[in-house]
């Protein structure tokens, strides 16, 4: 499964022959993968051609709140750490976090429980323990947070027309603390980033 989100298009985006990609857009490939029959669902944010500064910005703090959120967990820690990490960083720069979406429990089925927001507070919500599997998925605009479905129920875009950007990962509760699951070749792992 592939959703394809281009500029204002906030997720769910759909490809399709008419749709032309141009120099300066930026394009979120949210894409789905079944392994043995376990799903894992991860998705990055691009740059096409020569993007304007304002969008490589909020490219790059959208994929740095993501590294916030992911460097919360570990067991003991709860979802509402994940939450306030990534919306204290996209605050501090400006942003505002779609709070329509939330990442979710992964494994057999697509989407299973718990919910994992991008907003909270710290020490509250469900306490994370080893083993739990689940994505995590800020959605950070460029304007107003909020958000409406298209005609074909299923595209979400930004109300004010500005733009949003997306990144996600799948992660694995660890004994010790995280493991990001779909961490891609071109990205430097968690334990040597400074979240």
């Amino acid at each position: 499964m592939l959703n394809c989100s281009i500029n204002h298009v906030v997720c769910h985006g759909v490809p399709d022959a008419d749709t032309i990609i141009r120099d300066g857009d930026i394009i979120n490939l949210d894409i789905t993968l079944e392994k043995n029959g376990f799903i894992a669902d991860s998705s990055k944010t691009y740059l096409v051609g020569d993007v304007a500064p304002a969008a490589r910005r909020l490219v790059r703090v959208t994929q740095e709140a993501l590294w916030h959120g992911i460097a919360q967990v570990r067991p003991g820690a709860h979802l509402g750490d994940i939450g306030f990490a990534i919306e204290r960083h996209a605050k501090r720069n400006g942003y505002s976090v779609v709070r329509d979406y939330c990442g979710h429990g992964i494994g057999r089925e697509m989407h299973e429980d718990p919910q994992v927001l991008h907003f909270g507070r710290p020490g509250t919500g469900l306490p994370l323990r080893e083993g739990m599997v689940f994505t995590i998925e800020p959605m950070l605009n460029q304007g107003s947070r909020k958000v409406s479905t298209q005609d074909d129920g299923w595209t979400v875009v930004t109300n004010d027309g500005k733009l949003s950007a997306q990144f996600e990962h799948t992660v694995a509760v660890t004994r010790t603390g995280v493991e990001v699951l779909t961490l891609r070749p071109d990205e430097t792992p968690l334990s040597a980033r400074r979240a």
